[in-house]
C-alpha cells in the first residue's frame, strides 16, 4: 500500500509540474489536458482521475507554484506607520516579487479570461488588500479617490512590466516614480529620505 501511495502521490506531482511549466511557457489558455498528458508521461484518462475539472487542476498548479516563491509580506509593511516609508518598502517588495515571478505572471495576466473565476476572485481580493494596506497610513484614505486610484495603478503587475520590463528601470527607479505621482498628483508631502528595505531584491 506504501508503494501504491507513492506511486500515486508522484504521478499527482508529475501532472502539477506538467501544469506549471506549460502554463509558464504557452499561458494557461493554450494548455491543454492532452499537452499536460503528454509532458507528465501519462495518459488523459489519468489527469482526469487526479483533477476532475479545470478549477481543481489550476488551484493546484497556482499553489504549487507559490509555494516556490518568496511571496510578498504586507505585515512587514504595516511596521511602517509613515505612508510614503511604507509605500516604499511595500511597492518593494511587491516589484520583487513581480521581477522574480515574470515569466508566470505574464501569462498568467495576459490570459486573465481564460483563468478560473475562483482564481480571478482571489487575485483581484489580494490587489485590493495590498492596495488598503498602502493606503492605511494616509490621511483620510478613503476619502480621496485619486489617492486610492493612482495607489491601484501603483500596485498593477502591468505598470511594473511597462517600467521595468517594457522600458527598462530598475525596480528602485520604478519605486520612486510611483512614490513621486502620488506626492506630486495627490499632495502628500514627501520624507527626506525614504527607507530602501534591505531585504527587497531591488535591482
Amino acid at each position: 500500500m506504501s508503494k501504491r501511495t507513492e506511486q500515486i502521490s508522484g504521478t499527482h506531482q508529475r501532472i502539477v509540474d506538467a501544469a506549471v511549466t506549460l502554463h509558464g511557457s504557452v499561458g494557461p489558455a493554450r494548455t491543454t489536458i492532452a499537452g499536460i498528458a503528454e509532458k507528465a508521461g501519462v495518459t488523459r484518462l489519468t489527469v482526469y482521475r487526479h483533477f476532475p475539472d479545470d478549477e481543481a487542476l489550476f488551484s493546484a498548479c497556482s499553489s504549487h507554484w507559490l509555494s516556490q516563491q518568496q511571496l510578498p509580506d504586507p505585515a512587514v509593511w504595516s511596521g511602517h506607520a509613515d505612508p510614503l516609508d511604507r509605500l516604499t518598502v511595500g511597492l518593494s517588495d511587491l516589484y520583487r516579487f513581480y521581477r522574480d515571478g515574470e515569466a508566470m505572471l505574464t501569462r498568467i495576466h495576459a490570459d486573465w479570461d481564460a483563468l478560473p473565476q475562483t482564481h480571478r476572485t482571489e487575485l483581484e481580493s489580494r490587489n485590493a488588500y495590498f492596495r488598503d494596506v498602502l493606503l492605511e497610513p494616509f490621511s483620510e484614505p478613503n476619502g480621496n479617490p485619486r489617492l486610492r486610484a493612482t495607489l491601484s495603478h501603483g500596485i498593477s503587475f502591468w505598470t511594473w512590466r511597462s517600467l521595468c520590463h517594457d522600458n527598462g528601470l530598475s525596480n528602485h527607479d520604478a519605486v520612486e516614480i510611483i512614490s513621486t505621482l502620488i506626492t506630486t498628483a495627490v499632495g502628500v508631502p514627501e520624507t527626506s529620505d525614504p527607507p530602501r528595505p534591505e531585504n527587497a531584491g531591488v535591482r
